[in-house]
């Protein structure tokens, strides 16, 4: 079978060049958390970019709020704020269960997470349902409906990741490690929920 023969010498550089290749892909660097971090900080750069905005409008403004706005209720932005805020505490419980392969504890902290942040969504729609102005009323108006809604978009998107990994971490034949998107999703959501809960009550007060 002389057509069968095999080449130790062949075989043996085939064995070092698929290492060497497993080795430098493994070395690769993964730029999924980066891409993360420079979506976060482009959206902090929106939201300074409308604060500003806010706080020029309401400078020049001869009175701020303008005569015959509705004085704002505190009570339930104030509420949707300590929601939003715990929110990032409860999330981060769920890296001692990525680091320890429990699934379970994973989509457990997820789902508390993902549970408050639709309360707080389900919170800003009731207030927004309720408010005795629109879009269009004055200025005050506007930029409050601008700067409430991108947050709200902000939070919405940071669900639907939550909701991804949720669905992810179903199936059965993948198992979490430190390295997995759940474990980078957590790392940097942390902060983001932080900030912006205070930027939610910031909106309301002003």
């Amino acid at each position: 079978m002389q057509g069968s023969t095999i080449d130790p010498a062949q075989t043996v550089l085939n064995y070092h060049h698929t290492e060497s290749a497993a080795t430098h892909h493994h070395e690769h660097p993964d730029f999924r958390v980066m891409g993360i971090i420079v979506f976060l900080v482009a959206e902090g750069m929106i939201f300074l970019g409308l604060f500003m905005a806010y706080l020029t409008f309401r400078a020049v403004a001869p009175t701020w709020p303008p005569e015959g706005t509705p004085e704002l209720e505190l009570l339930l932005p104030g509420v949707n704020t300590v929601i939003l805020i715990s929110s990032s505490f409860v999330i981060h419980n769920a890296e001692p269960a990525i680091k320890s392969n429990d699934v379970k504890g994973l989509q457990k902290w997820f789902a508390i997470t993902a549970a408050m942040g639709a309360i707080f969504l389900v919170g800003q729609l009731y207030e927004y349902f309720h408010l005795e102005f629109g879009l269009t009323s004055n200025l005050f108006a506007s930029t409050f409906y601008v700067l409430t809604g991108f947050h709200g978009l902000h939070v919405l998107f940071g669900l639907i990741l939550i909701l991804a990994v949720l669905c992810d971490r179903a199936n059965p034949g993948i198992t979490p490690t430190p390295n997995t998107s759940a474990s980078k999703l957590l790392r940097s959501t942390g902060t983001s929920s932080m900030s912006s809960g205070f930027s939610c009550l910031s909106c309301s007060i002003c």
